[in-house]
């Protein structure tokens, strides 16, 4: 599967951390820019679709404006992205001009990822511009991002990229070769794990944090943007982008980095959207027998089953649910207000009927709209 999906794949999304084309001291590395450029257009001219999703505006900008440090202040840190957005973009755009290959910048964040409408919106967007022979580039919107609406790290964001794009396989260029048994900074016995066919939650917790001024993420980032990308059936590899030639020869089938298997698609992109776009706005805690229906009889959620109410929420907002250990089963899309919630948690529908009148609705979540997990 692992050859197949990389020789073959027609649509890719390839993620550049800063580290690999800027660095603290002197900002952008053009002919790091340039290297890359030279193989996604070499891919290009494979018949390859490509989408970049990169990072580098902050240190760009950091570097611009004479800063000793990472800034921590949420207004310093858009000033940074704001004045080293347009330099990353302009070093991109000289650099894949020289090719004959034409780009576009797209800036985003969670709030245009989490709005259905503005979600496909960007996917026509994008998919038109691949249609026009034009390589998006693709960068977190930094300098009006906040946490509530920050994707929070650009391997997260291409791989939610993947998912909006209907991408075959997703790259992530990193400094390191790829996913460890340990952490090789602290452990000189590491050895590098070229396939993985399931993230499971040992691995995760083994995954080490980067420690690099550039970068912003680490190992933990790149394999929660493995997992929400494979869940939707993207195979996603993880790669030394500080080697020339590398990309190349690993899409060619050269045993390189670390490959993870995609799972069959069987969430749709509507409810790989409510599983891993969206942010839960609360928490339902469900009694067994609510669990057991969700889980092996695909029923919708009925208030009968829910035990507890957690966070402030309206309809339409998306809600983890919970067994009594606190086990994540599911997400899903709530049809009432968490004051309501609160009224009919526990009752029937009957009783529901007494207490609130006529309403629209009888689940608390529907199955249409619910994810198991």
């Amino acid at each position: 599967m692992r050859d197949q999906i990389l020789t073959q794949a027609k649509r890719l999304v390839v993620k550049v951390g800063s580290s690999l084309i800027a660095t603290r001291g002197a900002g952008l590395q053009p002919d790091r820019i340039e290297q890359l450029a030279t193989e996604l257009v070499a891919l290009r001219r494979e018949g390859r679709e490509i989408l970049l999703v990169t990072s580098g505006a902050i240190v760009s900008g950091i570097q611009k404006l004479g800063l000793t440090a990472y800034p921590t202040h949420l207004p310093v840190k858009q000033a940074a992205a704001a004045v080293g957005q347009s330099r990353l973009m302009w070093a991109y755009e000289k650099a894949f001009e020289r090719l004959g290959q034409g780009v576009a910048q797209i800036l985003l964040t969670h709030q245009d990822l989490a709005d259905r409408r503005r979600f496909l919106n960007a996917r026509h967007t994008l998919t038109t511009l691949l249609g026009f022979g034009v390589m998006p580039i693709i960068n977190e919107n930094d300098t009006v991002a906040v946490d509530e609406i920050r994707v929070g790290d650009n391997d997260s964001l291409a791989a939610e990229v993947a998912l909006l794009v209907d991408a075959e396989l997703l790259i992530i260029l990193s400094d390191v070769e790829g996913l460890y048994t340990a952490d090789p900074r602290q452990d000189k016995t590491a050895t590098l794990i070229p396939l993985v066919d399931e993230i499971t939650d040992d691995l995760a917790r083994r995954a080490g944090t980067s420690q690099t001024f550039e970068g912003t993420g680490g190992m933990v980032t790149k394999l929660r943007a493995a997992k929400k990308a494979t869940t939707y059936g993207v195979g996603t590899m993880i790669l030394n982008g500080a080697k020339p030639g590398l990309l190349l020869d690993a899409l060619r089938g050269t045993e390189a980095g670390t490959f993870f298997s995609p799972r069959p698609r069987k969430l749709n992109s509507r409810k790989h959207w409510i599983a891993f776009t969206l942010r839960a706005k609360g928490q339902l805690i469900l009694d067994p027998g609510a669990v057991d229906a969700l889980v092996s009889r695909g029923k919708s959620l009925l208030p009968s089953g829910i035990v507890e109410v957690g966070g402030d929420f309206v309809p339409g907002d998306a809600l983890t649910c919970v067994d009594a250990d606190g086990k994540e089963i599911a997400k899903g899309l709530v049809n009432f207000s968490s004051e309501t919630l609160r009224r009919i948690k526990g009752c029937k529908t009957a009783d529901i009927q007494a207490i609130l009148g006529s309403q629209e609705y009888e689940e608390a979540i529907h199955r249409d709209n619910l994810v198991i997990l």
